[in-house]
């Protein structure tokens, strides 16, 4: 499906600690999220999103680079990895995604982006920087399914095990977007490069509390 005009809505789709509501919820608003150890600006139109729904797409996350916010390696996506990623997509508008990517940036919030480029061709290189790598992943009921990562691979960065209130985060976002009970997603984020082999099943779903 083309888009020939620019969306009205777009589907953020996260795949990190902002698959969690509450902590996306100040993306949106801005403030401190708990666990975090910097501030949110918050997005020019802080309403909550349309419509919040789990999803999947093909690759898969892995951790790597140390995030100033949680400590411990962040994660990224990477569309070549084997298998599926899970996500979670929050339908908002354009400017509110571009105000996120600013944000996941440690920038200012406040221009748009044209998305044209990403729409077109799947992919799209706004810099260098860890999340300045716009996808274009599927089209879910009619509006583009969107995410960020890294320019670089899997194979070209060494992995780094990611925090434990990093994982929280994760841990609830893929409960609540994927359904999925506590063991499950444990196991899942076992699983991921970076993760595996520094934590196991059991100790991360010792985070939930």
């Amino acid at each position: 499906m083309g888009f020939d005009s620019a969306p009205e809505l777009v589907w953020y789709a996260s795949y990190g600690s902002n698959m969690h509501a509450d902590r996306f919820r100040h993306y949106l608003e801005g403030g401190t999220p708990p666990g975090g150890r910097r501030a949110c600006p918050g997005c020019r139109d802080p309403r909550p999103p349309r419509r919040t729904t789990g999803h999947r797409v093909p690759g898969g996350v892995y951790f790597a680079t140390e995030s100033r916010v949680w400590g411990g390696g962040r994660a990224f996506l990477d569309p070549e990895l084997p298998g599926s990623a899970a996500l979670r997509a929050y339908l908002v508008t354009p400017g509110q995604f571009a105000d996120v990517v600013a944000q996941e940036m440690y920038r200012e919030p406040g221009g748009d982006l044209d998305l044209r480029e990403v729409l077109r061709t799947g992919r799209q290189v706004l810099g260098p920087g860890r999340y300045e790598t716009l996808l274009h992943v599927g089209e879910r009921d009619g509006h583009p399914v969107l995410t960020f990562t890294a320019p670089w691979s899997a194979a070209e960065v060494p992995l780094l095990a990611p925090s434990a209130e990093y994982l929280r985060m994760l841990l609830g976002g893929l409960r609540a977007g994927q359904g999925w009970d506590v063991r499950t997603a444990a196991e899942h984020l076992a699983r991921l490069p970076g993760a595996r082999g520094a934590w196991s099943a059991a100790d991360i779903a010792r985070l939930a509390g």
